[in-house]
């Protein structure tokens, strides 16, 4: 039998406030334990909360990115249930009336196609604190769990999909998309080894052609592209073989282990109706003026789908490289600043994606933590492309930034000696000393048959370009060797 896989995604991003939803305690990460959690976050007797106006800009802002409905009025509800680590024993989210209503993401296949996720919708929520497993163990060596409630009340944005992917890629496209919006709005650092953004994936099956969903399992606290791939591909082949096997796939809550590689039960899924919601009495509906939301909308950056179709209509980039330098904002700022200074954004384009990232990906660094910057970058390029030095040499030049030899790129050309000789005297002077010092290669490669030729001639080139320690033009160097040998 074929199956079909269907998955949801219920997206958890931290909102880059300064103080948390509901107080005015610190969000920063980081902190000793339990020192960023005030009354109200533990909901002490007495206290009341206070809604931070931030958080609800911000989540308007990402509404208004997926071109989602933005409802005039959304309310706060408690979602009661009992954990450890949230000592309120309820949650003030919302339920019934979210403040983002429905929208679309489009994400880009690996085939190059296009396709639009519906999202539910967003709602506003405070984060419970964290129970650390790890770190704690008693007198009689037993395990034991320690509770930091410092995230207890810092502000998510829960965004809901509807269940439209059908595959891990394209569920990790869809995440990766939801990234680059809140981190091009500025609304979180999208930081998903901090936990600034970590998902719950549904996952179900069905056989080929059915219209009923399958029973989901959902995949609690995802926090990398790589493992949300590897938990859907271990997930869909375990409900395949269960229900190939006369088993059935039961609706449950399972935590996916990335040191052994597969999804554990964690217990049966709750219904909303477990949760008891009701209105949040301590919290006033909250209405949004038309005035205010089109303010907003007016503050809105560019976004990745905008970007991405500037870079190719106006700069002339491909598809490829429009998606790739568009998918983060550090990425594509860094690029437009080096194709400022350089006037080519083909060759910045390549050199960002090449060199740059090639050597960010070897010392395993960020583009916000590029010994290189932007300028430096486009500086030497606009070296490359007036022909002050070759390729070769702009490879010295960026590895010579690189490691802090110089602070500018003709500051390195000049201590080094790299500017490219193009005096067409100089250069036959070392290419006629070349020939004269290679006659068993010249008589060989005047015997040769001429469509040979093309091959044999690089090793005179390589013995010019060693002589001038690199620095002819290889252009020059070809075409004056060509007609001196073939004379």
């Amino acid at each position: 039998m074929q199956w079909e896989t269907v998955i949801g995604l219920e997206v958890h991003v931290q909102l880059a406030t300064q103080s948390k939803i509901f107080s005015g305690a610190s969000t920063a990460f980081g902190a000793e334990p339990n020192t960023q959690a005030c009354a109200v976050d533990l909901g002490l007797p007495g206290v009341l909360p206070v809604l931070n106006e931030g958080a609800v800009a911000m989540a308007v802002q990402f509404g208004l990115g997926i071109n989602a409905e933005i409802p005039e009025v959304s309310v706060f509800d408690r979602k009661n249930y009992f954990y450890p680590d949230l000592p309120k024993g309820y949650q003030t989210s919302q339920m019934y009336h979210p403040i983002v209503g429905p929208g679309e993401v489009e994400i880009t296949l690996e085939d190059g196609d296009t396709k639009r996720i519906r999202v539910h919708h967003a709602h506003l929520e405070e984060d419970a604190g964290k129970s650390l497993h790890e770190t704690f163990t008693g007198e009689m060596g037993q395990g034991m769990t320690g509770i930091d409630l410092n995230r207890a009340g810092t502000p998510l944005l829960e965004i809901v999909s509807e269940p439209d992917m059908r595959s891990a890629g394209e569920a990790v496209a869809y995440l990766r998309a939801i990234h680059a919006i809140v981190t091009y709005l500025g609304i979180s650092d999208g930081n998903m080894a901090e936990g600034s953004m970590r998902c719950d994936v549904n996952v179900s099956v069905r056989p080929k052609g059915q219209e009923a969903f399958g029973t989901r399992a959902e995949i609690k606290n995802v926090n990398s592209f790589r493992f949300v791939e590897r938990a859907i591909a271990f997930e869909v082949e375990r409900q395949i073989e269960l229900l190939e096997d006369g088993g059935k796939v039961v609706q449950e809550t399972r935590l996916y282990d990335p040191d052994a590689d597969e999804t554990r039960s964690m217990r049966t899924k709750e219904e909303a109706n477990d949760y008891r919601y009701f209105p949040c009495p301590d919290l006033l509906p909250v209405k949004l003026e038309r005035d205010y939301v089109e303010h907003l909308r007016a503050t809105l950056p560019e976004l990745p789908a905008e970007k991405r179709a500037r870079f190719q209509n106006e700069l002339g980039l491909s598809a490829y490289d429009a998606g790739v330098l568009s998918a983060s904002r550090s990425m594509a700022d860094y690029f437009e600043r080096a194709k400022e200074v350089c006037g080519d954004a083909k060759l910045a384009a390549n050199w960002v994606q090449g060199e740059l990232s090639g050597q960010l990906n070897r010392e395993n660094l960020s583009i916000d933590d590029s010994p290189v910057s932007a300028e430096q970058l486009g500086e030497l390029l606009s070296r490359l492309k007036d022909d002050t030095i070759n390729g070769k040499a702009a490879k010295q030049v960026f590895f010579a930034l690189w490691n802090g030899e110089g602070d500018s790129a003709d500051e390195i050309i000049e201590a080094k000696g790299l500017r490219q000789v193009t005096d067409t005297g100089a250069i036959e002077g070392m290419i006629d000393q070349v020939i004269a010092d290679s006659p068993k290669q010249v008589a060989q490669y005047r015997e040769a048959a001429p469509d040979k030729r093309g091959k044999m001639i690089g090793y005179f080139v390589g013995q010019v370009m060693k002589a001038s320690r690199g620095t002819a033009n290889p252009q020059q160097v070809n075409q004056l060797l060509k007609e001196k040998l073939d004379g």
